[in-house]
């Protein structure tokens, strides 16, 4: 961690967010990581836990957009704001007044970052959806698990978070800077499906260049080499090799204790098979942890497979800080930088604990503030 530096990147920057589930409030938990203040208007009678790590770094408000005087105050805190999340279904925002016309009529330099599974346009915009399927439509789910298999699960990582929150805080600090020097707002339309195929871009590169095979299990990445993957150890635990260069290759074979003249050639798909045999019974005349104290830090190319805790535990992740030292386990933000600040941001809200302040900051008076409540408009 660093000791000295400037303030948190996006220090200065306030967005507004209305909270929704998964991908949206990752996105703002980056962007409150990173420093910004991150407004986030609740829903009457919603739930929420201290643990809730993707909340953290927030203020919370608790608005009743059922309620037609609703918009009227959304419109007053947008006013002032940088940039706005939404993860309703395409049209949501419009019929509650809130749309991108509305807002950038009022405040034209906002950033509009709208999170869906679809997209805003397209047969499929209207349509119900999570991670899982907007993956298998991009093609992402086709290519994960072994051959013989049906495509395997990736948590919701490569869906949500990597193709759709990502893509959205990206978009957005991207909107930001142009914002800035333009004066001129936008709207961030950040699709899951959509960024789940562009995370494949690779993929589709070694496909045009006759480096990719459309089949599941038979490729570099994809558990295809056996040079390439995850094997059982004597204790039933896992280790993971990639030594996908030449050089790393060699290291490998050596701390083994593999002959590499008559292991096979990797050039040779025929040996693959054989490779793959000797690799498995190798890892499994001893436990994990024998392999990892002979290959973890060597250019071998080699990790273990840990579990939640094991990875909280770590020498590595310890040394680096990739942990929260202290307080319920969670991931500190990520990147770091050599100057700029990104310490662990306060726990989730309470619901509604911020209302009030920051409808006082937004100016409205304490006649309205007063009023809004006893119409039940907010809480």
């Amino acid at each position: 961690m660093t000791t000295e530096g400037t303030s948190a990147p996006l220090s200065g920057v306030r967005i507004v967010e209305f909270a929704g589930i998964g991908p949206g409030p990752f996105a703002g938990m980056m962007l409150a990581d990173m420093g910004a203040e991150v407004i986030r208007i609740d829903r009457p009678g919603a739930k929420t836990h201290p643990a809730d790590f993707l909340a953290r770094g927030r203020r919370s408000m608790v608005l009743d957009l059922k309620k037609p005087e609703a918009a009227r105050v959304a419109l007053r805190l947008l006013d002032s704001a940088d940039a706005l999340i939404e993860g309703y279904r395409p049209g949501v925002m419009e019929r509650l007044g809130l749309g991108p016309d509305v807002v950038h009529a009022r405040n034209p330099k906002l950033v509009y970052g709208r999170m869906t599974g679809w997209g805003q346009d397209g047969p499929l915009s209207h349509a119900a959806g999570h991670d899982l399927n907007y993956i298998a439509l991009s093609g992402a789910l086709w290519g994960t698990g072994a051959a013989d298999q049906p495509p395997s699960f990736p948590m919701n990582l490569l869906g949500d978070f990597g193709g759709g929150a990502m893509y959205l805080a990206f978009g957005m600090v991207t909107a930001l800077f142009a914002a800035e020097r333009t004066g001129q707002g936008d709207v961030v339309d950040a699709a899951i499906c959509d960024g789940a195929a562009s995370l494949m871009a690779m993929t589709y590169s070694f496909r045009a260049m006759g480096r990719w095979r459309d089949e599941r299990g038979a490729n570099l990445l994809d558990g295809g080499v056996p040079w390439y993957g995850v094997y059982t150890c004597a204790d039933g635990k896992w280790i993971t090799i990639g030594p996908l260069e030449p050089k790393f290759w060699d290291e490998l074979l050596r701390l083994l204790g593999i002959d590499a003249e008559t292991f096979g050639d990797r050039s040779n798909r025929a040996d693959w098979p054989a490779m793959r045999d000797c690799f498995a019974e190798v890892f499994q005349t001893q436990p994990r942890d024998y392999w990892t104290t002979l290959l973890e830090g060597t250019d071998a190319c080699v990790a273990p497979v840990l579990s939640y805790d094991e990875a909280r535990a770590h020498p590595h992740n310890a040394a680096r800080g990739v942990f929260a030292p202290d307080g319920p386990e969670q991931p500190m933000p990520a990147p770091r930088f050599a100057r700029a600040q990104t310490p662990l941001p306060a726990p989730a809200p309470r619901l509604g604990a911020d209302t009030r302040a920051v409808l006082r900051d937004a100016g409205l008076s304490e006649t309205e503030l007063d009023a809004l409540y006893d119409s039940g408009v907010v809480a």
